[in-house]
């Protein structure tokens, strides 16, 4: 498949706000006010769509988020989207939305994680356009701690850019009342932990013991719970971005869902293919809770153990802050010792 990575952002271009998925409640509209702020803080204008209602589980009827994020997606002034968060149900948009016109339009970055992986990993997967998964607009204001990048730095990279993190080996438990706090701009990673091997039987308390690690591929993934209901299908087809040969990096990332659920979930997308070339798994950390008789870990790996590659736990790449974006379709090379864990991605 051929990739393509969209125009570098400059100032006084537009990114776009729409929610393909859920909106913002009332409470929530100054936290959202301070990310439209910070955007523009960077030099950028913004449009506000229409598709932002927050008092139920979608922002708008699905018809009306398809056209207004698929508006987006194709009008040339639009240079990025980014939702304010993800949701529930952006699946109903898959259908709706022309994904041959997509193919055959200059791409647009669109930036997100959660509900929204329903519709970056497709865009990539079927148009070949490279997306960012990352902290989503409400997360904006955060300054990135140190050996992370923030989306709205990787979107004003040109094709065929490089850059590289390192795992802050810290985390945030818990989430922040943005109602109570709408101006928050600094995480408080109070727990520490690095990523572990989970194929080898690498122990955190070690740093990360267990076999060092080096692998190249492309890179793709997303949320378990909802790209486990895309697995099967041409919308979680990996196998055209594995024909290009350079090895596949999947990263998979479970929002709550329970480790009975992650493990048919994980199961059904191997089955489905998902997992078949992969040459490394990523799993982001997470605050999901485990069953009486399996964690999580064990179930990542009653799923996957046997896949022969190395399997990484405690990625930043999920719900749990801070947050390391991912680019869908950029050449990565992931690296991990007991020092430290990085990954370095090319935009081509």
């Amino acid at each position: 498949m051929r990739l393509r990575f969209p125009a570098p952002l400059r100032p006084g271009d537009l990114v776009g706000v729409t929610s393909p998925s859920s909106g913002v409640q009332t409470e929530l509209r100054p936290r959202l006010d301070v990310a439209v702020r910070t955007v523009r803080q960077r030099g950028f204008e913004v449009e506000v769509g229409r598709c932002m209602d927050g008092s139920s589980h979608i922002s708008a009827p699905a018809a009306d988020r398809a056209a207004e994020l698929e508006r987006m997606l194709l009008d040339p002034r639009v240079r990025a989207v980014v939702p304010p968060w993800g949701g529930e149900t952006a699946i109903d948009l898959i259908r709706l939305l022309d994904w041959d016109r997509l193919a055959q339009a200059e791409p647009t970055w669109m930036v997100g994680f959660s509900d929204i992986a329903t519709l970056i990993t497709p865009l990539t997967l079927l148009t070949g356009w490279a997306s960012v998964h990352g902290n989503n607009l409400m997360d904006t204001p955060y300054r990135a701690p140190e050996g992370l990048v923030d989306w709205l730095d990787i979107v004003t990279l040109a094709p065929g850019a490089t850059f590289t993190q390192t795992s802050p080996r810290a985390w945030r438990e818990g989430f922040v009342d943005y109602a109570e706090h709408p101006g928050v701009d600094a995480y408080e990673l109070g727990r520490s932990g690095s990523w572990r091997r989970l194929d080898t039987g690498g122990d955190d308390v070690a740093g990360g013991a267990g076999e060092e690690v080096e692998v190249t591929g492309r890179l793709v993934g997303g949320c378990v719970e909802t790209l486990a209901h895309l697995a099967g299908t041409r919308y979680l087809d990996t196998s055209p971005l594995a024909g290009r040969g350079e090895g596949l990096i999947v990263y998979v990332e479970v929002s709550g869902a329970g480790a009975l659920d992650v493990c048919r979930h994980l199961h059904g997308m191997r089955l489905a293919g998902f997992f078949t070339r992969a040459d490394a798994v990523l799993v982001g950390r997470t605050a999901a809770p485990d069953a009486p008789t399996l964690t999580q870990d064990e179930a990542v790996l009653d799923a996957l153990g046997d896949l022969g590659v190395p399997i990484l736990a405690d990625v930043e790449c999920g719900h749990v802050a801070p947050h390391l974006p991912l680019v869908n379709g950029a050449l990565a090379t992931v690296r991990h010792t007991p020092e430290a864990s990085t990954i370095t991605q090319t935009l081509a």
